[in-house]
């Protein structure tokens, strides 16, 4: 039994609430978990800007994100053991002091390469702080309590994605780029002074450092490194057209693949796959990675729409974006007196439904679909997001036993984190994909065939006269290059839209898959038996 977990379960009376000291704990974890989840979009609404700022080319803007991403995913499931060798006290304090250390470092990044690095390090360390707060959650908080818990836990892994472009756009667009990295400062210096007085000192156990799972550890590094990678360069490279997408792929696929033989056959493995056997556990994971793929997803998407289509800048972007975000403030607390009264079960389904409609209430995208069209779409997506996480987490927990919630902690939020970077790629390719497809329909009825082809062409060239073109072949020319942005522009449209559907889809699916689990006891948490 861990370190972590005999603290927790050492009185010999249950307790029927947790004490001062104890929430102060709870609360000041969630801060971190908050910040290191917020750090993944932030940059989202201001990559241009980060892009212009240390001199990269728009295509590989995107490695700000995904570097932070690949150091979070394969940090979390380590975050069990290392707790244990370290002691829980230790780790997350540590790890609490060098997430603002390197955030600040990237404000003074100048190259693409540095800041990949730093970013990679930040996430490193951020990732750490995610499943400790939730591990803090299942060991400190009596099974009454965790459902407030959890809530709070939720508010930081679908609030932090919403509001970090917003945050980002703010601040890039009045104080320059630089600054988003510097507000993880005061945050964690009060997180880390709040643990430092309220969590109890524990020896350090290096001698399990000799019986580590270091053949996990290892296979699991390289092979999610070379994952993420995947799924990031993948659309830029034409996939399985490029021999670099072809030979990481065998990378990612060799070393996962001998990571999980690992996994179920070592006796004390990094990572306890066998958890997933439990029928609420592995579906309450799986339901858990779909929603990954949508709330990443929605976060990722709508931005690239507002910028690329209506060439909105990285402060409007965060303000349409506040929208998903600011109501979940209030929705989220009302969710566990929900759970008293109503099935975990029903909930969730209900607002991964809401959620679902929220994605399909954009596929009717046109041109003249900008921020205002977005803001009940954003509401109500707002709404379902605050039913979903809270339930689906007391759903995955029950019957996980206090000493294992560290491992399931672990396991649960770098599925979603893993399910949300699949998303975004899958997304984005399938972005690409059917704006080539609507652009190739449309293409074929713009022909000079047709009558109002011939007159809209005219009217442009016209245009083009009026305005500064003197040579009537230059006019035509631009003409013809101003009518296939028309084209180029509705087609994208179009793809997005199509892309919305795909996530309304994908949570149709969690959802009816959610309705599959055992119905948790009341209180819902680990510990729940």
């Amino acid at each position: 039994m861990s370190t972590i977990a005999a603290t927790s379960i050492a009185a010999p009376q249950p307790k029927t609430g947790a004490s001062t000291r104890e929430w102060i704990a709870v609360l000041a974890g969630m801060i971190g978990a908050f910040m290191a989840i917020l750090n993944i979009q932030i940059t989202n609404a201001s990559l241009l800007d980060i892009e212009g700022g240390i001199g990269t080319g728009v295509d590989n803007g995107a490695w700000i994100s995904t570097s932070y991403l690949i150091g979070e995913i394969v940090v979390i499931p380590l975050t069990a053991y290392f707790s244990n060798v370290f002691s829980f006290r230790r780790f997350i304090l540590v790890n609490s002091v060098l997430f603002p250390l390197f955030s600040i470092a990237c404000a003074f990044a100048h190259d693409l390469g540095t800041m990949i690095v730093l970013r990679g390090l930040q996430g490193f360390a951020g990732g750490v702080l995610i499943p400790m707060a939730f591990t803090m959650v299942l060991t400190k908080l009596p099974k009454s309590q965790q459902p407030l818990g959890l809530a709070i836990f939720a508010l930081s892994v679908t609030f932090a994605p919403a509001i970090g472009p917003t945050i980002g756009g703010y601040l890039t667009e009045n104080y320059g780029w630089q600054t988003i990295f510097f507000i993880n400062a005061i945050p964690s210096a009060i997180m880390a002074v709040a643990l430092a007085l309220t969590l109890d000192k524990q020896p350090m156990q290096l001698g399990l450092l000799r019986e580590g799972d270091w053949a996990g550890i290892f296979t699991m590094a390289i092979g999610l490194s070379a994952l993420q990678t995947v799924l990031e360069e993948g659309n830029k490279e034409d996939w399985f057209s490029s021999p670099f997408i072809i030979k990481l792929s065998i990378v990612a696929f060799v070393f996962l693949v001998a990571f999980i033989w690992i996994e179920l056959t070592v006796e004390k493995p990094l990572v306890k796959l066998r958890l997933l056997k439990q029928r609420n556990f592995g579906i309450g994971v799986a339901v858990n990675v779909l929603v990954g793929v949508a709330l990443f997803g929605t976060v990722y998407i709508l931005p690239q729409y507002l910028g690329q289509v209506q060439r909105y800048n990285a402060e409007q972007i965060g303000n349409v974006l506040a929208w998903t975000g600011l109501p979940q403030l209030l929705l989220i607390p009302l969710v566990p007196m929900m759970m008293k009264r109503f099935d975990a079960r029903y909930i969730g389904f209900l607002g991964i439904s809401i959620f679902a409609i929220s994605c399909f209430m954009n596929i009717t995208l046109s041109a003249d679909t900008a921020g205002d069209q977005f803001w009940i779409p954003n509401i109500v997506r707002a709404i379902g997001q605050a039913l979903v996480l809270t339930p689906i987490t007391a759903i995955t927990t029950a019957g996980i036993a206090p000493s294992d919630a560290a491992a399931a902690s672990g396991l649960t939020n770098m599925l979603r984190n893993l399910g949300g970077a699949v998303g975004t790629a899958t997304l984005g390719t399938v972005l690409t994909k059917r704006e080539q497809f609507h652009s190739n329909i449309i293409g074929q009825s713009v022909t000079l065939g047709r009558d109002e082809v011939r007159n809209r062409l005219d009217q442009l060239t016209g245009y083009f006269l009026q305005h500064g073109v003197s040579d009537h072949a230059v006019a035509a020319q631009k003409a013809v290059v101003a009518l296939g942005q028309v084209v180029r522009r509705q087609a994208l449209i179009l793809g997005f839209a199509d892309t919305f559907a795909v996530i309304g889809v994908v949570l149709a699916i969690a959802a009816v898959a959610l309705l599959l689990t055992q119905k948790p006891r009341a209180g819902g948490g680990a510990g729940a038996h």
